[in-house]
């Protein structure tokens, strides 16, 4: 794996490489810096570094996680700071980075001053010999306000899938540096972080002739099985240039789905007929998943023995997100019509939902989705993926949703907004009652995008359960499916709250920035 350390393109490249060879220069020469730690002499011989950049996430009014990933047995070093030259920096001791996380650490940093840029520094001091310390590498997130002020994000989900990995000739994952230049306080990640099952050769012939050439490393020429094969996964998406940078200067907020693990898979699955398996446990491949994605991603645990992943991350006033899990506590996959088949996000993360969104204070309640309501999501020629089931009553898993969208209506929960990727399209859903089969709910939105650097196809058939309504969609033409990156159909959404109105506006965009389509919404009282 090549040597990742690189200055973030935002935070200023040359003043960056200036202001790390004097601060190695001083540290060389055993002096303290004011306001920093102390740093020990830097040996001559090898020194450690960081392999995979920098990232933070699950950024609130006074806390965020950062992580970094060192190529040796290293302490991770924290210095934080309002001001972009780190001067009168806070100090935090971090953690051990060891062969048991894959030398990959994470520190939640709490005490932070609301609504403020905070540009933090980490440096690796080599367990094995004090005096090797790392040129430090610098980040920056924003933390929430405790006073009402604009809020912006983007969203998007499927990393590299289908085949299609980094092609450096094409210029990378060029998605994260499009949505890197605007700027937004977080991202929301919306699932399939990787394509554990989705293997990524050297290169793959296009239609029109030419060819699709993939930075290639040997775990990715087959299915993640072994835990070094699904923590390679991270790693290689974690070598391109676009996708660093924009760890560097854009918190997100990580969620999983299928594909960190294998498609469409269900905690009590067994892969008999799948041959490209010699692992056939899905309980043994989603344990393996889950430790590596938990090593990887910068997520804020909320129960750390049971690695519960959904979560609600405050980011001020104006807005609350809920973080679903919509793949750990789901039932069989099947023809999803019996009511012994209702389950899907399972009743304990159903009752914190409701229990947060009746709880939440903020204008808006962001609901992080892996999966769309209303699309018809198959799993083979009999069963069903996601909730939908076919045009009808609510059935199966249907029925969950159903209860859920009741008592949000029966308690006045209001603002509620849906925000999911897996598709790999782009699309503006409205949910009307007066024109759905089950009607005991409000209206809400919701809004689909992806893929980032994957395969696009679409559309999917809309289930008439809820009344949603396609008001917006970019897909594939007919016939078309797994389109390549270089197609330009790689989609993500863009959304802006207002300080003054509270009005949320909902952005579909593709890889060139350009807007498809455009919403305001107003919030209600």
């Amino acid at each position: 794996m090549p040597r990742i350390q690189t200055a973030p393109r935002g935070l200023g490249r040359r003043r960056f490489l200036k202001g790390t060879a004097a601060l190695a220069g001083m540290a060389g020469a055993g002096l303290v810096l004011p306001g920093a730690f102390p740093r020990p002499a830097i040996a001559q011989g090898s020194r450690p570094w960081f392999s995979h950049g920098l990232q933070s996430g699950d950024v609130g009014q006074d806390s965020a996680v950062v992580w970094a990933r060192a190529d040796r047995p290293s302490r991770l070093l924290i210095e934080w700071s309002t001001s972009e030259s780190l001067a009168n920096a806070t100090q935090v001791v971090g953690p051990a980075l060891m062969e048991d996380t894959d030398l990959t650490g994470k520190q939640l940093l709490t005490g932070l001053p609301a609504g403020q840029t905070i540009f933090w520094r980490g440096t690796l001091v080599d367990l094995a010999n004090s005096n090797a310390v790392s040129e430090p590498l610098i980040g920056r997130f924003r933390t929430g306000g405790a006073e009402t002020r604009d809020v912006t994000f983007v969203w998007s989900g499927d990393c590299a899938g289908q085949g299609w990995g980094i092609n450096l000739d094409w210029g990378g994952m060029k998605i994260f540096e499009t949505m890197r230049r605007l700027q937004p306080d977080f991202f929301i990640h919306s699932g399939d972080t990787i394509y554990a099952d989705g293997p990524i050769l050297p290169a793959v012939a296009l239609a029109d002739g030419t060819i699709w050439k993939n930075v290639f490393i040997p775990e990715k020429a087959k299915v993640a099985e072994t835990l070094a094969e699904f923590r390679a996964a991270y790693k290689y998406n974690l070598t391109d240039a676009n996708y660093l940078a924009f760890n560097a200067e854009v918190p997100v907020i990580g969620q999983w789905d299928d594909h960190e693990t294998t498609n469409n898979w269900y905690p009590n699955e067994v892969l008999a007929g799948d041959d490209r398996y010699q692992v056939k446990s899905m309980a043994l491949l989603s344990a393996r998943s889950s430790k590596a994605y938990l090593e990887y991603m910068p997520i804020a645990e909320v129960d750390v023995e049971r690695r519960r992943v959904y979560r609600k991350v405050s980011y001020g006033p104006l807005l609350d997100v809920f973080v679903l899990d919509m793949r750990s506590y789901r039932g069989d996959n099947t023809a999803n019509r019996e009511e012994s088949e209702t389950a899907f996000l399972g009743k304990a993360q159903t009752r914190w939902l409701l229990e947060g969104l009746k709880n939440s204070k903020a204008t808006w309640k962001a609901i992080a989705a892996d999966m769309p309501i209303g699309l018809l999501v198959p799993d083979g020629k009999e069963a069903f993926e996601a909730i939908a089931n076919g045009d009808g009553p609510a059935l199966g898993r249907e029925r969950e949703m159903a209860g859920l969208l009741k008592a949000m209506k029966d308690q006045a929960i209001k603002n509620v907004v849906w925000f999911t990727a897996d598709v790999h399209y782009t699309a503006a859903h409205y949910y009307d009652p007066n024109k759905a089969q089950f009607q005991d709910f409000d209206p809400f939105w919701e809004f689909v995008s992806g893929p980032l650097n994957a395969g696009t196809f679409g559309p999917n058939k809309l289930d008439d359960t809820f009344g949603p309504q396609l008001v917006y969609v970019k897909a594939p033409a007919e016939g078309q499916a797994n389109l390549p990156p270089s197609a330009g159909m790689q989609f993500f959404g863009h959304v802006a709250i207002a300080a003054a109105t509270g009005v949320m506006t909902v952005t579909l965009k593709d890889l060139a920035n350009v807007d498809l389509y455009q919403v305001a919404l107003n919030p209600e009282t």
